[in-house]
């Protein structure tokens, strides 16, 4: 009977956490498809076409790389920059760490949105805020999920 139990106890137990370990709805590939920022009383598209960006998000850190589409061959309008970092997220609440940046300033910062995910589109809305920088904007950025 007591072995009984005890096989009852752990199988259980093994249910249970494996109930309980479920698929991050934003990890995946996500590639910018359109962006507005609102400083002061003005809003405005910030969404370059003639740039690729992607976010890869997995379980505990979030990365993301902007890249011009012209391959670099026009020095004047070259582009590249990337960052990373940790994230976390509470019900909609995303909060980045900026851990990685190729603008050093940005570096060791929190950004914390407000995500929704509705079929294969992502959509973050939250604050920039970097006192030193004197950066104060709302960002609204929608991404679709690369396959």
């Amino acid at each position: 009977m007591k072995k009984a139990i005890s096989i009852l106890v752990l199988i259980i137990t093994i249910t249970s956490c494996n109930s309980e370990k479920k698929e991050i709805p934003l990890a995946g590939t996500w590639r910018l498809i359109s962006a507005e920022t609102t400083e002061k009383d003005s809003t405005f598209s910030t969404f370059n076409p003639k740039t690729k960006m992607i976010k890869i998000i997995n379980d505990r850190h979030f990365a993301f790389f902007n890249h011009d589409l012209n391959n670099g061959k026009d020095s004047t309008n070259s582009v590249f920059f990337g960052g990373g970092g940790k994230y976390t997220l509470k019900d909609s609440t995303y909060t980045e760490n900026l851990e990685f940046f190729n603008n050093r300033q940005w570096e060791n910062n929190k950004f914390e949105f407000i995500v929704k995910i509705k079929n294969d589109t992502l959509i973050q809305k939250g604050i920039e805020k970097i006192e030193k920088l004197g950066v104060d904007r709302v960002i609204v950025e929608k991404y679709v999920r690369e396959k």
